[in-house]
């Protein structure tokens, strides 16, 4: 009968093993290249710059439309007394009679002086810098994307951190307690190892509290609102920064997608302003009209009016006086442009200083590769040898449990400076504008 409880009870377990397992969701392997393809592809930003491209392109078409000719047909029918004349009103004659009138009217720019190729030009610049605006929203995305992605990183092996932790210091708290029990060490040898044991698994709590905001932020950059449990792919640390700076930031100031944007913007503006001026200029068109008179009553009407009626004109419009209009839109448009030449000189003294202190935080997050990794070998050298020196009797709880920590901080360390500098490359990618 005991047999068979226990061949039930591990039955019934297995199954509901299996369910939880069946419930759980998969872990979906990504690499940091996945990651950014996945951000591309879904992040709302990027699809809003895209969104503006396409705005840009049709502004563009919007301002050439004036290179081609207007067509449009009119159907007009009017009701009227004989022999009457219109005193005041708009209808386009002076004379009033029954009739319905269908035609076409035909417009075509000869020459506005400038004015069109001028729009055009500074369309087709801003529809540039547009995209060039898109490049740098995507260059925002996959630096957050790096970030958000190396952040996870470090937060796990923290918690692995963490994890050896608690389990090295429940290790000296049972031998310690053992001892007191067996009167080779006092209580309070006991009370100093708890409290080490504690520190770590607050250290694991917290790290693994970390490993969900680390998470959180990932699914944020990804543009996505479910968050899904990757198994991240760790990469290769990559190569050590360039030996100076002032070559990063030539590079920069050629290649960063803000400075080009914002480059393209300002010639667009000079160019609107050269519109803006051929305002005051000359403008040369040529009109056309056709169109038939079916229902005219020629024995009603006072003079013979024939069914079909065309004509052209060649017209040219001078501007004289408009109270000053023109020449407000053209001193608006320089000091626009004014301003695009100061913010651009702004955001190249900003591109700089980026740069800057780029390779100098990646230049330190290098250093401290080797720095870390000498300070965790020493830490493990001397917690090994506390060990020791505790076990034959020699040296006090204090110093193993210090021993503890100042291993604990080392592994934190030496963690983190991998992770660091990884991130502070990405960073330093993004400000020479080298971002895949």
């Amino acid at each position: 009968m005991r047999k068979r409880l226990l061949c039930l009870s591990a039955t019934f377990a297995l199954l509901f093993a299996w369910r939880a397992l069946a419930q759980a969701p998969p872990v979906v392997r990504l690499t940091l290249q996945d990651a950014e393809a996945l951000a591309l592809k879904n992040h709302p930003r990027i699809q809003a710059a895209q969104d503006s491209v396409s705005e840009s392109d049709q502004i563009v078409v919007q301002n050439r439309a004036a290179y081609y000719p207007t067509l449009s047909g009119d159907l007009t029918g009017s009701q009227g007394n004989e022999q009457g004349r219109i005193g005041a009103g708009y209808l386009s004659v002076s004379r009033l009679f029954n009739r319905f009138g269908q035609g076409i009217e035909f417009s075509q720019l000869i020459t506005d002086s400038g004015r069109t190729p001028n729009l055009v030009a500074s369309s087709r610049l801003q529809a540039q810098a547009s995209a060039q605006s898109y490049q740098a929203t995507r260059y925002d995305v996959l630096l957050g994307v790096a970030e958000a992605y190396y952040e996870v990183l470090r937060a796990q092996a923290l918690v692995k951190v963490a994890e050896d932790t608690v389990a090295a210091r429940q290790l000296i708290v049972d031998q310690v307690s053992t001892l007191a029990k067996n009167n080779l060490r006092s209580m309070l040898d006991v009370s100093f190892a708890e409290v080490n044991l504690a520190e770590a698994r607050l250290l694991l709590i917290r790290s693994r509290d970390r490993v969900q905001q680390s998470f959180a932020d990932l699914t944020r950059a990804l543009g996505s609102q479910q968050v899904v449990q990757y198994s991240l792919v760790e990469d290769p640390l990559p190569a050590s920064p360039p030996g100076e700076a002032e070559t990063l930031v030539t590079q920069a100031l050629n290649q960063r997608p803000e400075a080009v944007s914002l480059r393209l913007s300002r010639d667009s503006a000079y160019k609107y302003e050269q519109a803006e001026k051929d305002l005051s200029y000359p403008t040369v068109s040529l009109v056309g009209v056709a169109g038939a008179l079916p229902l005219v009553n020629q024995q009603t009407t006072p003079r013979l009016i024939p069914n079909y009626y065309e004509g052209a004109a060649l017209n040219i419009s001078i501007p004289v006086f408009n109270g000053h209009l023109f020449n407000a839109r053209r001193q608006a448009a320089h000091y626009r442009a004014l301003a695009a030449d100061q913010k651009l000189r702004d955001l190249e003294q900003q591109i700089a200083r980026d740069v800057r202190v780029a390779w100098a935080r990646s230049t330190t997050a290098y250093q401290q590769l080797d720095v870390t990794a000498q300070l965790l070998r020493r830490a493990t050298l001397a917690m090994e040898l506390s060990q020791g020196r505790y076990n034959l009797g020699l040296s006090s709880i204090v110093e193993l449990t210090q021993a503890q920590l100042n291993l604990t901080q080392a592994e934190i360390e030496n963690t983190s400076a991998k992770y660091e500098y990884q991130m502070q490359f990405s960073a330093l990618q993004y400000a020479i504008g080298n971002l895949r």
